[in-house]
């Protein structure tokens, strides 16, 4: 690991339920994250990673607990509203638009940046324009980040699964979040893909000093780039801590290994 700073807590679960009918998806789960850390929830298959996820960013409402963002605290948000306050995200099933370019795709993650209205917008006039100049210049930027600059152009859906993940990855840094929620970012990658996509983690990590939430599978990734782990297994937090102390945990590795899955 690099030596970075890591800060106070910026987001701190309490507690948090989860129904759905007679189904619990997650049960009294409690963890936090630090400003400048990527920390990692990991569990098997149907452990409640995702679920975990939506109830951050307002696409659940859980039945008990609190969410507390900057020290506001929560039981209910919507997505709107977790965007605004700087808590982006990506999406485990692609959410791009196939027939625009990829820098149009990024450039919708400008949208809630841009203060314009649509008028002047469509028009084009004296502030609009300047706004859209600096809008694309942070857009070019991303895209040189992420070294896809041969393919600003192209529309999405002719890109290989790999570089469009990089895309939804580029879109939600166009928010500019504070905390970045990413969900299975190497999910359906070959090794070589997951490689990259590390590293890029890593680097927004690093050079953007984005605070991550990363929602994996594969527990090898995980361990390499985490500061500190948090596992999950049938809705139940089962482990939480950093990578090593988590790796070497009887319930952990039981969870992985064990029959049950």
């Amino acid at each position: 690991m690099n030596h970075k700073k890591i800060g106070d807590v910026v987001l701190d679960v309490n507690n948090i339920s989860l129904r759905f009918g007679g189904v619990n998806a997650l049960t009294d789960i409690s963890f936090d994250v630090r400003e400048h850390e990527i920390r990692s929830i990991i569990g098997p298959n149907g452990a409640g990673k995702s679920s975990m996820l939506n109830c951050i960013n307002g696409v659940y409402t859980p039945q008990q607990g609190s969410i507390t963002f900057r020290g506001q605290t929560f039981s209910h948000m919507n997505s709107r509203q977790v965007a605004e306050m700087g808590i982006g995200r990506t999406f485990q099933n692609l959410a791009l638009f196939k027939g625009m370019s990829v820098i149009d795709n990024i450039m919708t993650g400008r949208n809630l940046k841009i203060k314009s209205n649509i008028l002047m917008q469509a028009l084009r006039i004296g502030p609009a324009e300047r706004e859209e100049i600096a809008h694309r210049e942070f857009v070019e930027h991303i895209i040189d980040f992420l070294e896809i600059q041969a393919h600003r152009k192209t529309p999405v859906g002719q890109l290989p699964y790999g570089l469009q993940k990089r895309v939804d990855l580029g879109r939600a840094l166009a928010m500019e979040p504070q905390v970045l929620l990413l969900d299975e970012p190497m999910a359906g990658m070959n090794v070589e893909e997951k490689q990259d996509m590390c590293r890029f983690v890593l680097d927004v990590n690093d050079e953007f000093g984005t605070t991550i939430v990363l929602i994996e599978h594969d527990m090898g990734v995980v361990m390499d780039i985490s500061d500190r782990v948090v596992v999950l297994d049938y809705g139940k937090k089962i482990g939480d801590g950093e990578p090593e102390a988590v790796r070497n945990s009887e319930d952990v590795i039981a969870a992985y290994l064990g029959t049950s899955h």
